[in-house]
């Protein structure tokens, strides 16, 4: 094809308007430059939105399993009857009870989570998160006058407590006498300590075994609803297994799945997340402007080329091809420079992690990054089709050169 062949030597050869050869470097530039950052961005934010997901399900289950009408009695039997549905990996009963904890160091209002650490251990990351400690140390061999309790990082910082240490727990839900309601309290002892990475949980959960919270919150033999964990290759059909949870358990039964529980704030990563990449994208817009404006002042340059071509017998298919194919060099130069530094980029913060984060602030002390396949090929796409409509109007503008005129 000569269309190749001229557009190739058109490139490479030196303009009498030199910065026409510059304007054409900078449009290389500007398409890799915004394919880099596009990688870059999309990478951290669905690297941000997969560790997010990993810490919240490292302390919640993936589907939650409860009861219409409240507290479930029959509880160990309906756990074995979750277990028998395909897909599901574990399930363990749980209590909630919010209370107020108490250390010479002061107070702290938490939600208190009973467990049952045998079970507990199959659906939840709480045993992986202990930084002292063990979650059987809640049924272990100490005094069981004392029961204990598993307080979070931020939550023990707080009170100054350390393991060993003796808490107070309060329950306004005391009994009624003629002196007013008078809350409950228990004494417990610190057995363990985790850190889950999440400041709104390490400073606000404490677990406890089942029985010990049944005996202080007076409620019998009942658990509040079941936790089921899943296959990790069918988190996203988590909401499918809730539906048969469901169906093998009876009506009046409630499931929730983590994707439901979750739906606003991964809805809102979503839309940040489109919103990033279009705003990325201008500046690969920017750079198909350069493009047009290269194309444009080559045409101009190369008229009397074009008209010579014209009058040889070159179609005008074939000037447009031309210049066409000059875009689409530039395009996809640009694209794959773009692309290897992208994920070039992307395995340097993945591997040395210089960016370092505050604890307090966001759930991973690193930058997170994770390539997806999807992203970079649509970038790519999106980088290639807006760099070839650039040249769409140079190419048309060339192809109506007519030769009676210009070489006249």
């Amino acid at each position: 094809m000569y269309e190749w062949f001229i557009s190739l030597r058109y490139l490479r050869a030196k303009h009498r308007h030199g910065f026409i050869s510059l304007i054409s470097l900078i449009s290389v530039a500007g398409i890799t430059v915004g394919v880099i950052a596009l990688i870059v961005v999309l990478s951290v934010y669905s690297g941000f939105t997969d560790g997010l997901r990993d810490q919240i399900l490292g302390i919640n289950s993936h589907i939650i399993v409860q009861r219409s009408e409240g507290a479930i009695h029959n509880y160990k039997l309906m756990r074995e009857r979750v277990l028998t549905v395909p897909g599901v990996t574990g399930a363990t009963p749980y209590l909630y009870a919010q209370t107020l904890l108490s250390s010479t160091s002061g107070g702290s209002g938490v939600v208190l989570r009973g467990i049952e650490p045998a079970s507990a251990e199959k659906v939840i990351s709480l045993g992986d998160q202990m930084i002292s400690g063990s979650i059987y140390d809640l049924t272990g061999k100490q005094d069981r006058s004392i029961p204990g309790i598993i307080l979070g990082k931020q939550l023990a910082d707080d009170l100054r407590l350390g393991p060993g240490g003796k808490v107070r727990l309060i329950s306004p839900s005391g009994p009624l006498t003629p002196m007013g309601v008078i809350p409950k309290i228990k004494t417990s002892r610190v057995v363990g300590i985790f850190e889950s990475g999440m400041y709104e949980y390490d400073s606000s959960l404490a677990y406890m075994a089942i029985p010990d919270v049944q005996t202080f919150l007076e409620t019998g033999d009942i658990v509040h609803g079941i936790e089921v964990s899943v296959e990790k290759k069918e988190l996203n059909n988590a909401d499918v297994i809730a539906t048969a949870i469901a169906e093998k358990v009876g009506p009046g039964t409630i499931t929730r799945d983590w994707m439901a529980m979750n739906r606003n704030l991964f809805a809102a990563f979503k839309l940040e997340k489109i919103g990033m990449f279009i705003c990325v994208a201008l500046i690969i817009l920017v750079a198909a402007l350069n493009i047009i404006s290269a194309l444009v002042m080559v045409v101009m340059e190369k008229g009397r080329d074009i008209a010579i071509l014209k009058s040889m017998g070159a179609t005008s298919s074939s000037i447009m091809r031309i210049f066409f194919l000059q875009g689409l060099v530039i395009s996809l130069t640009g694209t794959i420079l773009g692309v290897l530094g992208g994920l070039g980029l992307c395995e340097l913060l993945s591997r040395y992690q210089f960016i370092e984060l505050p604890s307090n602030v966001y759930p991973m002390t690193t930058l997170p990054i994770k390539v997806l396949p999807f992203d970079v090929i649509l970038i790519a796409c999106c980088s290639i089709i807006i760099s070839l409509s650039a040249t769409l109007y140079p190419s048309w503008k060339a192809s109506q050169v007519k030769p009676a005129e210009v070489l006249s």
